[in-house]
């Protein structure tokens, strides 16, 4: 079903007829500051009067860049400090994956069933659903597939692998996040392997899970860090961050190992830079574990509802039956509320919403929510009985 969007301010989305619609997904996590916001917006207009693109190759320091990198080094742990800007999540990825082979000389990269990181080829070659990577083969070598939260499958690490990609919440899986004593074992196979450690956090950045970055929740620091959707505040941003020794071998042999024209383009980094202070000034992190709490509470109870999985404000409402999912995803849109289900895991809904999102504006959606719900999952029991 496609919806024609005329504007869009905080958590709402307005049709050209008067329609509006609550946005339970932002974006895919996109848009974590609200449609529109203030600050963002006047982000955008001074770096775009000031200068929009200039070079790409170093010669022209651009302030937006510095401040910004300077800024997430800043809330980072060590040794992620150097910030590589580039357009997108999958670029991100494949910033990382070059990254990892050129740093330790190796080739096989490991990643985990139901994983996603992206559609570029190098990405795609490291997504764990085979429907969406069958068409495109032959895909990038040496990769190999593991079992997520799996002790066992950790000696498939070796010591050809240059580096393990890993979500901390597995994202299109359906919202599984990683076990603590999973990535201890992680890292520690890592570092006996000399393998780096790739975690991406581009859906679960910015403060989706009520800290930056979810892996700083468990305290297992990884080597390289993919990171984008809500890190542009709307605009089109990634990055992959590292340490300056292994950042610093895209140098040389050769010059420019890695080049991106637009990443890090400066009216990008200046909208970033201001919805992450926003995110910082009001508070957003510190409110996530109660408004995801709050939507958890008011659903949890429904006769259609089997579970609800939880970090933050990302939810996945399992209702494990993909038909019924497919139907309240739909039903919800003529309702007013604008969600979806799952890349690998279609019997669930997701809700994503705008940090900026009020107690009030949750008691709203979930009312909607609760009648589309209603009908359908009566309508379930009819048509089996």
């Amino acid at each position: 079903m496609m919806l024609e969007v005329e504007r869009a301010e905080g958590i709402y989305l307005y049709g050209p007829n008067g329609k509006r619609w609550i946005d339970l997904i932002s974006g895919v996590s996109v848009s974590a500051v609200g449609h529109g916001n203030p600050k963002v917006i006047e982000a955008i207009c001074a770096q775009a009067h000031d200068y929009l693109h200039l070079m790409v190759y170093g010669e022209a320091i651009e302030s937006p860049q510095v401040r910004y990198a300077q800024k997430l080094a800043s809330l980072l742990p060590d040794p992620l400090n150097s910030v590589y800007f580039v357009n997108s999540g999958s670029e991100a990825v494949e910033g990382a994956m070059k990254l990892a082979k050129r740093y330790t000389g190796r080739t096989e990269i490991v990643y985990y069933r139901n994983a996603y990181h992206g559609s570029t080829h190098g990405s795609l070659s490291v997504m764990g659903g085979e429907a969406y990577r069958n068409a495109y083969r032959p895909l990038v070598p040496d990769t190999r597939q593991i079992r997520f939260n799996c002790m066992e499958d950790l000696s498939q690490i070796t010591e050809r692998t240059a580096a393990v990609i890993i979500e901390p919440v597995q994202g299109e899986g359906g919202i599984f996040p990683v076990h603590r004593d999973y990535l201890q074992a992680l890292r520690a196979q890592c570092d006996r392997m000399g393998t780096l450690l790739i975690y991406d956090e581009i859906q679960t950045g910015l403060g989706r899970t009520g800290t930056l970055y979810y892996f700083q929740q468990l305290g297992v620091t990884p080597d390289i860090l993919c990171t984008a959707k809500a890190l542009g505040g709307g605009m089109p941003l990634g990055a992959f961050i590292a340490s300056n020794p292994v950042m610093a071998v895209l140098k040389s042999n050769p010059a420019l190992g890695h080049i991106t024209t637009f990443g890090g383009h400066p009216v990008c980094c200046a909208a970033g830079l201001a919805a992450l202070n926003y995110i910082l000034d009001e508070r957003l992190m510190e409110q996530v574990e109660t408004k995801g709490a709050r939507y958890e509470t008011l659903l949890a109870d429904h006769p259609a509802v089997q579970s609800i999985r939880r970090t933050g404000l990302l939810l996945a409402v399992e209702f494990g039956d993909p038909d019924l999912t497919q139907r309240i995803v739909l039903q919800a849109i003529d309702a007013g509320l604008m969600t979806e289900w799952f890349l690998f895991h279609d019997t669930a809904m997701r809700i994503a919403p705008p940090m900026t999102i009020t107690p009030a504006q949750i008691e709203e959606s979930v009312e909607i929510l609760r009648g589309v719900m209603d009908r359908q999952f009566h309508a379930t029991k009819v048509k089996a009985e």
